[in-house]
């Protein structure tokens, strides 16, 4: 029998989290915040890597990285009741931590650069004008993203194991060697993941990078720290490093819309992909309360830039918290938790292998090819903005060039098919943003 506590506790959970009417329970939200975790955790070695090719200390980025991630989540939980957790985008760290050293562009002036395309972000999250984007963009577009958000996390994983590789030779991808154990762990991984699945085990995804995480051991992949609890380095060498003034050089203009329309479309497409993969969209694409995620989202940004973190946004592996059940604001917040314990066990924390998560994201995105079917492929000005969504998002590894491209296409087709009454105004106040963003794309 359950103590007056746990009662109380379950009762508290319930008013705050609606587990009934979202179809969750506690036991699920939390093996799905677990499995967000995991499948999150590369982060902690990539991005202080990374940005510690803009000068940045290394230590100092890691403890500012997971508070915030800790903060930016917790918010994103308890104002949204959704299961997103946020981190910083990959597409602003590589500009910080490698294309602005090579133009001799002071790290102060980048990260005030991200506070300004984090303050566009909040005005119009605010006052209300991305939510008349979000509704202004056509269903088709908005269903095709999730599928390519799919292949692009399926490539992400892919290339994670060494089982897609590039060849520079004639500039393609290609099967990589299979006999690596990196390769060898991703086929393990694979297998448990449609065996677990196929008996409807809970946790199938937290379960394979468990078991491949263990087996990567003796195969050398998975490394056994040698100490267990890490001090949490200070923040202060890093707090208060932005230049807003400096950026706001004519100069530097297109770098603004380099860091924001990523950041806004790019969130926009990994709200409404999970979103479509958990059923929450309705007959014409929308997301019931989506501006409060964007709200979340756009002040993660400002906030974060005060500390040196790049545009911090909804994260992909968010999908893998959603695909093992998690529906509610419970999945990230116990996600966040176990951020917070990597402050002082980060090496346990860091054994999980890259390729122990890659069968997850390869998974996941499979599965997210499905929104496909709502297409409606009978009409071409409808079914090709939706290809080349999916298309130009896996060819140019980049969601939110995928998604200009489909609404610029999908304005073109329907103005020469005489379908114009069809596009919303909006549209074409949005169609010069995105070329101008297009035209961006050189200074990087």
């Amino acid at each position: 029998m359950k103590s007056n506590f746990e009662t109380s506790l379950s009762k508290s959970l319930e008013k705050r989290f609606k587990f009934l009417d979202n179809g969750t329970n506690l036991k699920t939200e939390l093996i799905a915040g677990l499995t967000t975790f995991a499948t999150m955790s590369y982060v902690l070695a990539t991005i202080p890597n990374m940005l510690e090719g803009a000068g940045l200390n290394r230590a100092s980025i890691l403890t500012a990285l997971i508070i915030f991630i800790i903060i930016c989540s917790i918010a994103m939980a308890l104002y949204t009741n959704r299961p997103f957790a946020l981190a910083p985008g990959l597409s602003s760290v590589a500009i910080i931590g490698t294309a602005l050293p090579q133009m001799n562009m002071p790290v102060e002036v980048a990260f005030g650069l991200v506070f300004l395309s984090g303050l566009i972000f909040v005005i119009i999250s605010f006052v209300g004008i991305r939510e008349i984007v979000v509704k202004a963009i056509p269903a088709s577009v908005k269903i095709s993203i999730s599928a390519g958000i799919g292949l692009y996390i399926s490539l992400i994983g892919l290339k994670m194991a060494g089982v897609v590789v590039a060849n520079p030779k004639n500039n393609t991808l290609n099967l990589g060697d299979m006999t690596t154990a990196k390769s060898i762990l991703f086929v393990i991984g694979f297998l448990l993941i449609l065996v677990l699945e196929a008996r409807k085990i809970k946790g199938s995804l937290i379960l394979a990078i468990l078991i491949v995480t263990i087996i990567g051991i003796p195969m050398g992949v998975t490394k056994v720290p040698t100490n267990l609890i890490n001090i949490p380095t200070g923040i202060s060498d890093i707090s208060f490093k932005i230049d807003i003034l400096g950026a706001l050089k004519p100069e530097y203009f297109p770098w603004i819309f380099t860091f924001f329309v990523p950041d806004f479309f790019g969130t926009m497409g990994i709200i409404l992909g999970i979103a479509n993969r958990a059923g929450w969209l309705d007959k014409d694409g929308n997301m019931q309360d989506i501006d409060r995620c964007f709200k979340v989202d756009s002040l993660s940004t400002v906030a974060g830039s005060f500390f040196c973190m790049p545009v911090m946004t909804t994260y992909l592996e968010s999908a893998s918290g959603v695909e093992d059940g998690g529906r509610t604001g419970m999945t990230a917040l116990f996600t966040s938790f176990l951020f917070a314990l990597t402050l002082l066990f980060t090496p346990i924390a860091l054994m999980v292998p890259g390729v122990a998560t890659a069968p997850v994201l390869t998974i996941i995105g499979f599965q997210m090819l499905s929104s496909m079917k709502s297409v409606n492929y009978n009409d071409k000005t409808e079914s090709l903005p939706a290809f080349i969504a999916v298309a130009m998002t896996i060819f140019t590894f980049n969601i939110a060039t995928g998604l200009s491209l489909s609404v610029l296409s999908y304005i073109i087709l329907k103005v020469f098919s005489g379908k114009a009454k069809e596009i919303p105004k909006v549209m074409y106040g949005l169609a010069l943003v995105l070329l101008y963003y297009l035209y961006t794309l050189k200074w990087r």
